[in-house]
């Protein structure tokens, strides 16, 4: 009886091993997907303690449009400040894009409503405006576009002044709080937007 418990034992053991082997296996080989790690960074919870910048975008997940419109005339971006992210909508609903932004840091500097893509540029140039040359006085007047552009590689304009979806070159802000009231995109993601969207394309904050 001893031995056959031991055998018992011996074969649960086994097939637990097994099963724990398979699923470190899958869960590596997961991990190694890029698809996967910019998943896991999106979707992360990360407080970063001692006053540090805290980063929750928990809530980041797929959406409908039609809670927030009444169509998809032109095509729809839902931006939404609170999980970091923003959904766009072709006309014809067949294209349905999910991104990780960086968004305002103080409910100050936020805009919320509606509003629309009114001009596109590539390459855009970047003007502080008079408010942050007062909060920053030692930023410069005017960068041209380049790497050192705050605007990345791609820019929507969109219908209030000065706001803007854009690219960044600094990656560090995605995902943050750390925007003067613009909405910021990884630059392959603002490349991939800026060919999606068109002059009219409306957009929500929410």
């Amino acid at each position: 009886m001893k031995k056959l418990n031991e055998l018992s034992m011996s074969r649960r053991a086994f097939a637990a091993g097994t099963l724990a082997s398979a699923a470190f296996g899958s869960r590596a080989l997961a991990q190694s997907d890029p698809a996967f790690q910019e998943a896991l960074e999106n979707e992360a919870a990360v407080a970063r303690p001692q006053g540090g910048v805290k980063r929750n975008i928990s809530s980041f997940r797929s959406q409908s449009w039609e809670p927030y419109f009444s169509n998809t005339h032109n095509g729809a971006i839902l931006v939404d400040t609170k999980s970091r992210a923003l959904h766009f909508w072709s006309e014809d609903r067949s294209v349905y894009k999910l991104y990780p932004t960086s968004v305002p840091e103080s409910p100050e500097l936020t805009r919320l409503g509606r509003t629309s893509v009114i001009r596109k540029r590539i390459g855009p140039d970047w003007r502080p405006t008079a408010n942050m040359l007062k909060r920053n006085p030692d930023w410069p007047k005017y960068i041209p576009p380049g790497p050192e552009n705050p605007l990345g590689t791609h820019a929507l304009y969109l219908s209030w002044q000065y706001y803007r979806i854009h690219g960044t070159h600094d990656t560090r802000k995605i995902g943050r709080r750390s925007s003067n009231g613009c909405i910021g995109l990884y630059n392959q993601h603002i490349a991939e937007l800026f060919e999606l969207t068109k002059v009219g394309t409306q957009v929500l904050l929410i």
